[in-house]
């Protein structure tokens, strides 16, 4: 576990403390309380309750002494920097039949030129997510324009967003992306911070490069900024420059009780990625090679393992099988090299003349490039190349956004898949469902289970009154079939059955309904407690 502190995504709400151990692991899932919102600023949506883990600087070489801090006035840059409006409507994972809640908040992008597209607004997703309406104003221009989201990566928190009106692009100017910054090197941050209208600077000192949480997806590690510049809420999405060229998009911070003037940034690089991966016409995401590693620089270990003192390797403790790599790395491999890079065995690689995690180099790639690694397997030398690809199941685990929530009602039992939205309201109830969703990957249980279906809520009606073993839990049969996943559940539901007997994982005791009595209960429960329809529209 790294880290302390509260932080916040640099649009309206700040969150509160918990723990994070990067990507697949689920430590940190907030409780059933809601944020609540800065003092005096509209919130956008209720962000996840998560934890920045910080650690690990990267060991550059020593630099200069800090320049003298410059920037470009931000009334050279009215024309390049956009203040976005948004209103947004946020699922209601609680009661899922529910349209949703109705909120807004204030942030900030920046014009860019893409070749093949012109011009473009670039942003964070976490600003524009679940928008509903969103509108777009800067200095110069008298009224505000209507806007839509064109691409967005919630896994590396960035989207594009065009006018509806293309006249307000028209007089724009675009910034052009630098490169990676120096430690020690000065930076502007630029923004309508606590939803300002005029545009605003603050400037400051790149303090730390690293890989990091995004806070936003909740399990997504990539390369991470660290400054000393203050990024206020609704500063999300606006440029940190460096002579004249963007380095990085504001977007995360800790709030003032933790940490004075330390916001973060999202480098050059991850939004190369994203340019280059939508420059398709579609995003496919990040890839992932789904492995489990650790350091070996002990001596002793590495004797043991039969390898040299030469601080070479690191040790596979984990390959799983949905993923990249399950057809080629075995638990055991000694990953020695990739892509022709060699890997020291606290699992750092030399890039670009610099050290940086070995994921860096997975990090740069598309759906469908290959890696090459050197290994040792049972003492043997091999070298396999294989094709990259998505990172399910980490999907579960990462919070989920422009989604509808999928639920069945039966004899008022209220049923959902598990995963990261749906976790906070129902955590508390039993102690097995938190251990199924942190276990979803690491214990492999997506193998059994490609869903984890959960009873959540129980709407008390005549059909369930006298039902023993009511109370939330995990699903684990319905008269006898396994359930694997929600279509199982609905569609053992509708097999011929007098009853239907429900059992729950952990417990003795199952649930048992007549099932002409549930089946007819349904359109009384839906007038009872107002519900649509009893099951989504997925269904």
């Amino acid at each position: 576990m790294r880290g302390g502190g509260n932080v916040f995504l640099a649009h309206g709400a700040e969150v509160v403390p918990s723990a994070i151990l990067g990507r697949g692991c689920a430590e940190g899932i907030p409780e059933a309380d809601s944020p609540q919102p800065m003092k005096g600023f509209p919130l956008q949506h209720l962000l996840t309750a998560l934890h920045l883990a910080i650690g690990g600087i990267i060991p550059l070489a020593a630099k200069a002494p800090a320049p003298e801090l410059t920037s470009v006035s931000p009334r050279d840059l009215g024309a390049s920097v956009v203040r976005i409006e948004v209103t947004d409507q946020e699922a209601d994972y609680r009661s899922p039949w529910n349209p949703g809640h109705i909120g807004g908040g204030i942030g900030s992008g920046f014009v860019i030129e893409i070749p093949g597209r012109g011009r473009r607004i670039l942003t964070n997703a976490h600003v524009v997510s679940n928008a509903r309406f969103l509108s777009l104003t800067r200095e110069g221009v008298s009224r505000p324009y209507s806007a839509r989201v064109e691409f967005i990566a919630h896994d590396c928190d960035l989207a594009l967003v065009v006018p509806e009106d293309p006249s307000f692009l028209a007089q724009t100017r675009p910034l052009e992306l630098g490169g990676l910054p120096a430690i020690e090197s000065g930076v502007s941050v630029y923004g309508y911070p606590l939803g300002g209208e005029r545009l605003s600077v603050t400037r400051g000192v790149v303090s730390k490069i690293d890989f990091d949480l995004y806070t936003h997806s909740g399990v997504d590690t990539h390369l991470v900024v660290q400054i000393d510049a203050a990024i206020n809420p609704g500063n999300s999405g606006g440029p940190v420059l460096q002579d004249g060229r963007v380095v990085g998009v504001a977007f995360q911070g800790y709030s003032g009780d933790v940490a004075q003037n330390m916001g973060f940034m999202i480098p050059v690089p991850v939004i190369a990625r994203f340019l280059k991966d939508l420059s398709k016409g579609s995003y496919s995401g990040y890839v992932d090679l789904s492995i489990g590693w650790r350091e070996i620089p002990n001596p002793v270990m590495r004797r043991a393992l039969g390898l040299p003192d030469n601080d070479r390797g690191i040790l596979v403790t984990d390959v799983q099988e949905a993923g990249s790599s399950g057809e080629y790395l075995r638990k055991g491999d000694i990953l020695l090299a990739v892509d022709g890079l060699p890997i020291s065995s606290d699992g750092r690689v030399l890039l670009e003349g610099e050290s940086v995690d070995m994921s860096e180099v997975v990090e740069r790639k598309l759906a469908g490039d290959s890696v090459k690694f050197d290994l040792l397997r049972d003492g043997n030398p091999l070298t396999l190349s294989y094709p990259l690809s998505g990172t399910w199941p980490f999907h579960m685990q990462a919070t989920a956004y422009e989604e509808t929530p999928r639920f069945l009602v039966h004899g008022g039992l209220v049923f959902q898949p598990l995963n990261r939205n749906l976790l906070p309201s129902i955590a508390g109830e039993d102690p097995l469902i938190r251990w199924a969703f942190d276990g979803f990957t690491e214990k492999h249980l997506f193998l059994e289970r490609p869903e984890i279906v959960v009873l959540t809520r129980i709407l008390r009606d005549p059909v369930n009154r006298d039902a023993d073993g009511l109370r939330p839990g995990i699903v684990d049969t319905v008269n006898g079939k396994k359930i694997r996943s929600l279509r199982e559940l609905q569609e053992a539901f509708v097999q011929p059955a007098r009853f239907d007997v429900i059992t729950l994982v952990g417990s003795g005791e199952p649930i048992v309904l007549s099932r002409d009595e549930a089946s007819a209960s349904d359109h009384r429960v839906r007038a009872t407690y107002g519900l649509p329809s009893t099951s989504s529209a997925s269904l």
